[in-house]
């Protein structure tokens, strides 16, 4: 078995670890995939378990993508040796491999959360300044429009743009797992998009800018 694929098995079954699954106990055993929008991440846990339940999912769900980008995607696996140009192709690979299992987590069913904290963490771990780029364009989205799931889908787009006017090494890499997390993005908040569509889906009224001064309805 190679570096790379042994590293991204234990990336996604890093992300299997979904914070709101993972404290189901100190919760009540609620699941709130039962619950709300059905989805495991954060937004889902604030509406339904409040602010300080959220705040710990987010941090569960950053911190996995952050070591699986930034501690074990560079780790030199004892006793197996690494193939040429795979050092390149670890932290795409395991960014993705740790977002793919949050949303499908092989210990809660293959029913997990759309992946945007994960990916936050994961880019994280490659490159802070990347990751202060992509969360202002998230701020900006969400500001004009109040959507939030649009503001991850085109903060995710943006990373790739980014990443591909600049000049961080190795960029083919980098920009293959920025493209591949736009279209996981886009097809983990298609239900959003949908709605977005059909005019019901709901705003962030407290940081969308017609909600400040109309009052969103």
């Amino acid at each position: 078995m190679s570096a790379v694929l042994l590293k991204a098995i234990l990336a996604y079954l890093l992300g299997g670890l979904v914070g709101s699954l993972l404290i189901r106990r100190v919760t009540g055993g609620v699941d709130i995939r039962t619950l709300g929008s059905g989805n495991a991440g954060a937004t889902n846990a604030m509406r339904i378990l409040g602010r300080k339940v959220a705040v710990l999912v987010l941090l569960i769900d950053l911190a996995k993508g952050w070591i699986a980008t930034g501690y074990l995607a560079p780790w030199g696996i004892p006793g197996i040796a690494q193939t040429p140009g795979g050092q390149e192709w670890s932290v795409p690979v395991c960014g993705l491999a740790v977002m793919l299992g949050h949303v499908y987590p092989v210990w809660y069913g293959f029913r997990g959360g759309k992946g945007f904290a994960t990916l936050i963490g994961a880019v994280l771990g490659i490159s802070v300044l990347q990751l202060v780029h992509m969360l202002l364009v998230w701020l900006v989205v969400v500001i004009l429009t109040g959507y939030v799931g649009l503001a991850s889908i085109v903060s995710a787009a943006g990373l790739a743009v980014a990443v591909a006017v600049g000049h961080q090494a190795p960029r083919t890499p980098l920009v293959t797992f920025a493209v591949l997390s736009t279209l996981l993005m886009a097809f983990t908040h298609r239900s959003n998009i949908q709605r977005m569509l059909a005019g019901t889906e709901s705003r962030a009224k407290k940081l969308w800018l017609l909600g400040w001064r109309r009052g969103a309805p």
